[in-house]
């Protein structure tokens, strides 16, 4: 959890937490280079829910956060113990215009589905894809 403003991290690896595994609440923070896998176990999809929505995103960025940039990131999904568990985003991000991804993309390794990249853009990272990433390079996108 980022809560401090104006805070830059490269190289950041967070994996396998239960839920959220980043959540960025500062104002003006950067992120270059970002990798995620999220948690092997959940076991079934009641289990990973967050409220409505399936599953929890591996890179959050706070409702409250005015400006953010996140460059080159990618969260994986391989749910080895219920193969059938979807997550509905691999990045949830606030929209407004000074909160931009770029070069984001999500993977699956072989078990489990992230249904889109951020905030329902992007194809699903599934078993039709393994090994495949699933590219979104600029979010929100420039007309």
């Amino acid at each position: 959890m980022i809560n401090g403003a104006d805070v830059t991290a490269t190289g950041l690896f967070v994996e396998h937490f239960q839920k959220y595994n980043t959540v960025w609440n500062g104002n003006g923070g950067t992120t270059i280079l970002y990798q995620n896998e999220l948690p092997y176990d959940p076991p079934t999809q009641a289990d990973w829910m967050n409220g409505k929505v399936e599953g929890y995103a591996g890179y959050k960025v706070g409702d409250k956060v005015k400006t953010h940039q996140l460059y080159g990131a990618g969260v994986y999904v391989f749910n080895q113990n219920n193969p059938s568990i979807h997550t509905e985003n691999g990045f949830e991000v606030p929209q407004k215009p000074g909160v931009q991804l770029h070069h984001i993309m999500t993977v699956n390794l072989s078990a489990g589905v992230i249904d889109h990249v951020v905030n329902g853009v992007g194809d699903a990272a599934d078993t039709t894809k393994v090994g495949v990433p699933v590219y979104v390079s600029q979010y929100p996108a420039v007309p």
